[in-house]
């Protein structure tokens, strides 16, 4: 299993949006769970949404109604749509399973400053 690739990060002011990608060299159905975690400087990782292969979808609290995960299962493409962004969402996102037992890609970096 390869790692993912993610990608779709970027810098935007606050209250803009971005939407990450993250390509997976294996069908997402064959996950019980995929997940988008995120790690800011100095913090640990975090995991800020999450989508089971029956796709029922949870958020962090800190996120919830403001970012959607979704996934497009021809493509193998897990999806992050981020609306509203803060400051606090500046952080390095990556993609995996969950509980993660993928290799870890590079992630993507967003910024979000004025």
């Amino acid at each position: 299993q390869e790692h993912p690739v993610e990608s779709g990060g970027g810098l935007v002011q606050p209250g803009g949006s971005l939407r990450l990608s993250c390509a997976v060299s294996t069908s997402v159905k064959n996950f019980l769970a995929m997940a988008w975690y995120r790690q800011a400087p100095g913090k640990q990782r975090e995991i800020v949404a999450r989508m089971t292969n029956r796709r029922w979808a949870t958020y962090a609290a800190s996120v919830r109604g403001r970012f959607r995960i979704s996934r497009d299962d021809d493509k193998n493409i897990l999806y992050l749509q981020m609306d509203s962004l803060k400051q606090e969402d500046t952080a390095v996102y990556f993609c995996n399973d969950d509980p993660p037992t993928i290799s870890w890609g590079q992630g993507t970096q967003v910024t979000v400053s004025s």
